[in-house]
């Protein structure tokens, strides 16, 4: 090599070098937006939740993160032993020392211990959201499985139940603490649950026997399953189903009768064990009244992992803006950093846009969880609610796929690398995240059943009606986002009185639209409610020209703009 390429390759290399290192040492403190969101919903209880997450963040921006890769490694992840050296029993799951490590740091958050001060699903998902700037790391999605069982005990658990296990859920110390799992999917019907074949039989003494297959297993090596099986005597279809837990073990310390078939070779989530289970006559215990099962499961197992599904995604699409933007900074072509082209600028604030109001959008969501479990809500939240979360989830797994894709588009071939950046893991994990809690398809189904039947969307809109005519709301943006919300109403009366068919496809990017036009509006009465900044007034506005505005005016006042937004 000549003197000018050794030069040339040395600073190429300092730059990557000096990229790599200028990534936040904490990954709470460096991120002012969701500092500014939760202190908008949390109010005074942002003091108790600031000391747990200030250390959290500096744990995994560190050791937390350096751990889950190394424990992602194909040579790193888990493998099933069934039997025992000696031929006994265990339906073990053996993971590299690397998963217990950050399992400690992980659990030590407190993030289910944030339940024993029920309602608190904002204690909770706020430091969920943190842990998710790792990605599923292997243990966010065992986090979300818990936290449904955890909600589950606590509202339909007997006071025995709950004396033997809810204390172990909510103990932060990981080597003392149980996981929850909950097994719903069979071979033959994913979002058919109403055609699940496992049975539920009553013993003598009032426990029951579950026998049957069980398809798609998330944190197989759980301490306690929650599952549906439909009793002897039940009705077929989803009204037959019960809520039952299982626990892993016996009293006696045996294992309970079930086994694992095998584990599941998936595209991402790999770190977590995922598995097929038979269950042979196990024994468990039915949670809350026959005939409820499936109403129980959806209102308190699935509704909070699509809220835990939302906020991993928000968290994963936050490592991915901070990787490119930060590359964009030191990545040099042409004598100048990248960030300076028009085109990645643009590329760069419009990923901040999608991310920030996304955060907003999932949060809102979350306090209003705690407000709904509070019973401090009118009809109009709970169809909001009922509505919203599902919109949300949709959107959410749609942004994190989009925001991990922008990003290795911006590092260009060095985003494919696996050992380069975090990127091909966080887009393998997203994409599972899309499917987990059901698939887009399913989600459209359900909003479009629960329209035609109950007609939450009048309740939906009349929330956000409300939202946007609050006191100090824009006084150019509310009328403008008021008039974008009347077309989609208008448009949405037109496709409910379709038939099916036609109705399922013409809500497919009516929704979307319909999401965005949320987190519109609650950005806008976050901002009337919080110390906003030029910055926030000039996200929001790149947002209403990026998805809610039939075109963008791009002029020199637009670029300018982008530039502004991606360097902040």
């Amino acid at each position: 090599m000549t003197n000018s390429q050794t030069n040339a390759t040395t600073r190429g290399r300092e730059d990557l070098l000096s990229w790599d290192g200028a990534h936040p040492k904490n990954a709470y403190t460096s991120d002012t937006h969701f500092r500014n969101v939760l202190g908008h919903y949390a109010g005074e209880k942002l003091n108790e939740l600031e000391e747990d997450l200030v250390r959290f963040g500096q744990e995994v921006a560190g050791p937390v993160d350096e751990l889950v890769r190394e424990n992602n490694l194909h040579t790193n992840l888990p493998r099933l032993e069934r039997f025992s050296g000696l031929g006994t029993r265990q339906e073990k799951i053996v993971h590299h020392p690397t998963y217990h490590e950050a399992g400690r740091y992980i659990y030590g958050s407190g993030i289910m211990e944030a339940y024993a001060n029920h309602p608190n699903s904002l204690g909770a998902l706020s430091r969920f959201y943190v842990s998710s700037y790792l990605g599923e790391a292997g243990h966010n999605c065992p986090l979300a499985c818990t936290a449904g069982v955890i909600r589950v005990l606590q509202e339909l658990g007997t006071d025995e139940l709950k004396q033997r296990f809810l204390q172990r859920f909510l103990d932060r110390d990981y080597d003392l603490h149980f996981e929850g799992a909950q097994f719903l999917t069979e071979v033959q019907g994913g979002s058919d649950v109403g055609a699940n074949a496992t049975r539920a039989e009553q013993a003598a003494d009032g426990t029951w026997r579950i026998s049957g297959e069980k398809w798609f297993c998330s944190n197989i090596d759980a301490d306690v399953f929650l599952m549906t099986a439909r009793p002897d005597d039940a009705p077929e279809g989803t009204r037959g189903l019960g809520l039952f837990l299982v626990p892993r073990k016996l009293e006696d310390g045996t294992v309970n009768n079930f086994h694992v078939r095998r584990l599941k070779d998936k595209l991402g989530t790999r770190s977590m064990a995922s598995g097929e289970t038979d269950f042979n006559g196990a024994v468990a215990y039915h949670m809350g009244e026959v005939g409820d099962g499936f109403r129980n499961m959806m209102q308190l197992v699935i509704n909070t992992s699509r809220l835990y599904n939302a906020v991993g995604c928000a968290g994963g699409a936050r490592r991915a803006y901070l990787t490119a933007k930060l590359y964009a900074e030191h990545r040099k072509a042409f004598g100048t950093s990248i960030i300076n082209y028009p085109l990645v600028s643009e590329h760069l604030a419009d990923m901040r846009a999608e991310l920030d109001t996304m955060v907003s959008g999932t949060f809102h969501m979350v306090a209003l969880q705690d407000r709904i479990d509070a019973g401090e809500v009118e009809k109009k939240d709970l169809a909001f609610q009922r509505l919203g979360i599902n919109l949300n989830k949709v959107r959410t797994a749609k942004s994190g796929r989009w925001m991990n894709v922008q990003a290795i588009e911006i590092l260009g071939g060095n985003g494919a690398i696996e050992s380069f950046s975090v990127l091909p893991r966080l887009l393998r994990d997203s994409i599972v995240y899309e499917n987990w809690e059901g698939t887009h398809n399913t989600l459209i189904m359900q909003m479009y059943r629960d329209m035609k039947k109950y007609r939450i969307q009048q309740g939906f809109f009349e929330y956000l009606g409300d939202l946007i005519a609050a006191k100090g709301v824009c006084e150019t943006k509310g009328p403008e986002l008021k008039g974008v919300l009347g077309e989609l109403q208008s448009q949405l009366d037109q496709v409910m009185e379709l038939e099916m068919g036609l109705a399922s496809l013409e809500l497919r990017p009516l929704l979307d639209d319909l999401c965005y036009a949320m987190y519109a509006a609650v950005r806008l009465n976050e901002m009337a409610n919080t110390d906003a900044t030029e910055l926030d007034n000039e996200i929001l506005e790149h947002f209403f020209d990026v998805r809610l505005r039939a075109r963008r005016g791009r002029d020199a006042d637009y670029m300018a703009r982008c530039a502004r937004i991606a360097g902040a």
